[in-house]
């Protein structure tokens, strides 16, 4: 085989390799959510599992390198077609691995919700199944170096930034397929199985390079005879380099944490928000390698100069301009898109200049140090995201935490630039970080958030989420991340007093999933039942009494409990049963990870949590397209042997009601002689002149034949966890368009509520 081929070989492997691990990574994060729990703690350990295997591969792979026979190119060609192969097998292993997994630690005194030793189990059993597969993809990078450092070539010490170009480029093609098309086509667990026949095609090709090259008789020369034809560049700096490449992995990987919540109000809380700004930042660090290749080809790597550091600190503060209300852009997505590309694309592209320029510096074309380089850049890979979601975000606002990283970043670049000269540095030295700095703190200072413009709002920051309290009287709103959640609305009220009063016993326990502004807490609490309420975010229960005057007084009930916890999880490992399980998931109905709680698997999880004769509430919100609904209602009508279905009041959503035990429905005049004096209050405290048999009567007059509902469903297939239909609708085309209007029975007469 003709080795000039070699490196054109490589740069289509880990095109696919790089495409393949975005998969893997987008479909064994929502996969371990499902086993183990839509958490910060779990979403944490998933990405960084997946960063130190590999840091770990690459680092043994660049040793494994140097050892005896893997000095031959061949052996190192075959190690990387077996990787591949073994990556492949990762379909197989690791979703019936987290299956088991979650198993195990269910038998374990460590599985309750919110524990320290829950958290401990889950890393130890995600490590377990996933790290071997993100080793054999953090070990391709040595190998291939390995494997082309006997072929000739003007370019050796350049070689890493060719594989990173390729594998880059193909990273951002697999991060735009698997939020906009695959995942929708084919569900999670398509997604892998052509991903694994992507890894299969890779190792079969390569091993088939390998056999070539015996076949043809080609000699094995050593690496010590080419490299006295070929003498290899000296590798440049040392410790410098190291802490750059650490640093800018801790900063980037931050920053994009940052960006997350800082876009959310101009993307919204979908799974394409964080699509994009991933194919963003991928595509620009593509870019950045592109002009790096190809502006320096007649040079030798070099070590940047501080120039185009302190252009990169400078860059890292544009998203905190382009998220300025101020800044004049169009509405709608294209505007949100431009403040994505305008914000990350260019701080993005200079990184992508620079890592790939420090790595073949170091390298020179050498495995085992590109090897160390790329594990240590990748380390501060995982570092970031726990340092922005942990400490940062909850102390800081948004553009305070990334003027805190850019002066970080900048105090290293100053560092490493200052003792990497040759003579003792000027005062004039100091100009231009000095001057960073200084735009650093003004741009803080100057530019503002859409929080900053809302009148008399409270802002709260934790390692989930920003939330903003807003609004007075009955025009009150709760804000997630910038996104509307609910306002004070009849609606929460009836998803409690509706099942319960069909139930001809009173009920003893109630649990809430998604706590909210707490009006459906405090409506179950008014029935004198113990209530739990499950958040995912510990900012919104601490808001409580902003809502509801009476707030602190319920929650030093003993009966009224408050999780911090995803409440399918919760759900799950509880070992208690309800009479109520009240569901109302955050808007809109194609938010990011709501399908866990719209899902067959979900509903087969309460019903199996009910106790007898107990009922579970659903809302579907009234903006949810057909198909989505329709897909809500056929999971829910095949979980449950016993249905109803009633218009919320006004028309607007509806209320889908199951049970183990037949829902009998009696008059209004019954339903509203079961209410406690305090729920019935309640339940018209917005509605003044109203009884609650008069709103019971609205709600009656509202039923919906199950029959009818579920005939319709037939023509959608239930939503499944390996089938989000509503998160995932591109394909489809019908978000805003043919909203679903469930048939509602006229009145016989209007109250006026």
């Amino acid at each position: 085989m003709n080795q000039s081929m070699l490196s054109r070989w490589f740069a289509l492997f880990f095109f696919l390799s790089g495409f393949c691990s975005l998969v893997y990574q987008v479909v064994w994060l929502r996969l371990s959510m499902a086993s183990f729990g839509v958490t910060t703690p779990i979403v944490s350990i998933v990405v960084s599992v997946f960063m130190a295997g590999l840091a770990i591969g690459s680092w043994a792979a660049g040793r494994l390198t140097g050892v005896g026979a893997l000095r031959r190119s061949r052996w190192n060609l075959r190690l990387y077609g077996l990787a591949e192969c073994l990556i492949s097998t990762a379909v197989f292993v690791v979703p019936a691995g987290l299956v088991e997994g979650r198993q195990l630690i269910a038998g374990w005194s460590v599985a309750h919700w919110g524990s320290v030793g829950y958290n401990v189990a889950s890393l130890i059993a995600i490590t377990a199944v996933m790290l071997p597969f993100c080793i054999a993809m953090g070990s391709t990078f040595p190998f291939a170096l390995a494997a082309l450092r006997l072929e000739p070539s003007t370019d050796r010490a350049r070689r890493f930034s060719g594989l990173y170009a390729a594998n880059v480029a193909g990273a951002t093609l697999g991060s735009f397929s698997a939020a906009f098309v695959m995942i929708e086509s084919l569900g999670f667990r398509g997604s892998l199985t052509l991903t694994a026949g992507l890894n299969v095609l890779l190792g079969a090709g390569a091993l088939a390079l390998s056999l070539r090259r015996i076949s043809a008789a080609e000699p094995e020369a050593e690496p010590q005879v080419v490299a006295a034809q070929e003498p290899a560049p000296a590798p440049q700096h040392g410790r410098p380099v190291l802490w750059l490449l650490f640093g800018t992995g801790i900063a980037s990987m931050a920053m994009e944490i940052v960006w997350t919540r800082q876009y959310t109000p101009f993307l919204g809380n979908l799974v394409y928000s964080f699509a994009t700004i991933v194919a963003t930042y991928l595509a620009a660090t593509y870019v950045g390698t592109f002009l790096y290749r190809h502006t320096r080809r007649a040079s030798k790597p070099q070590w940047a100069g501080r120039g185009a550091w302190y252009v990169l600190i400078a860059l890292s503060l544009l998203p905190i301009v382009c998220v300025d209300p101020r800044l004049p852009m169009p509405d709608g997505v294209f505007g949100a898109v431009l403040r994505v590309a305008f914000g990350v694309g260019p701080f993005c592209a200079a990184l992508g200049f620079l890592t790939p320029s420090l790595i073949d510096g170091f390298s020179s074309g050498d495995p085992q140090r590109a090897g160390s380089a790329y594990a240590v850049n990748t380390v501060g890979c995982i570092l970031g995201p726990l340092l922005a979601s942990f400490v940062l975000l909850p102390l800081s606002p948004e553009r305070g935490t990334i003027v805190g990283l850019a002066l970080a970043l900048l105090a290293l670049v100053t560092w490493t630039q200052l003792r990497a000269a040759a003579t003792r540095p000027s005062v004039a030295r100091y100009w231009l970080p000095v001057s960073i700095a200084a735009a650093c703190a003004l741009t803080g200072l100057v530019a503002r958030s859409a929080d900053d413009f809302l009148p008399n709002c409270i802002v709260l920051r934790d390692s989930t989420a920003t939330v903003t309290a807003m609004g007075k009287d009955r025009r009150k709103q709760l804000l997630v991340n910038g996104i509307g959640m609910t306002t004070l609305t009849p609606i929460t009220k009836m998803m409690a007093h509706a099942p319960l009063a069909l139930r001809q016993q009173p009920g003893r326990n109630a649990l809430v999933i998604c706590f909210g502004m707490g009006t459906s807490f405090r409506s179950a609490r008014s029935w004198g039942l113990d209530v739990t309420a499950v958040e995912l975010v510990p900012s919104v229960p601490a808001l409580f009494g902003y809502y509801h005057l009476d707030g602190p007084t319920l929650l030093n009930s003993p009966q009224a409990h408050i999780v911090i916890d995803d409440g399918r999880h919760f759900l799950e490992w509880s070992p208690e049963r309800y009479d109520l399980i009240l569901i109302d998931p955050p808007p809109p109905p194609e938010a990011a990870g709501s399908s866990l709680l719209y899902s067959m698997e979900f509903y087969q999880a309460a019903l199996a949590h009910l106790r007898s004769g107990g009922i579970v509430q659903q809302w579907i919100p009234d903006d949810t397209d057909s198909y989505t609904a329709l897909a809500f209602i056929r999971a829910f009508a095949q979980s449950f042997p016993h249905l109803r279905f009633f218009a919320a009041l006004k028309g607007t959503g509806l209320h889908m009601l199951g049970s183990d035990r037949p829902i009998d429905v009696p008059s209004a005049a019954v339903l509203a002689s079961r209410l406690p004096s305090q729920a019935a209050a309640d339940l018209v405290e917005w509605y003044p002149g109203s009884t609650a048999e008069m709103v019971f009567d609205v709600l009656l007059s509202h039923e919906i034949s199950p029959e009818k509902l579920v005939a319709a469903a037939r023509r959608v297939p239930p939503l499944t966890d390996d089938r989000p239909v509503n998160e995932y609708f591109v394909l489809r085309q019908r978000r805003g368009h043919d909203l679903f209007r469930p048939p509602i029975t006229p009145s016989p007469r209007d109250p006026r509520l």
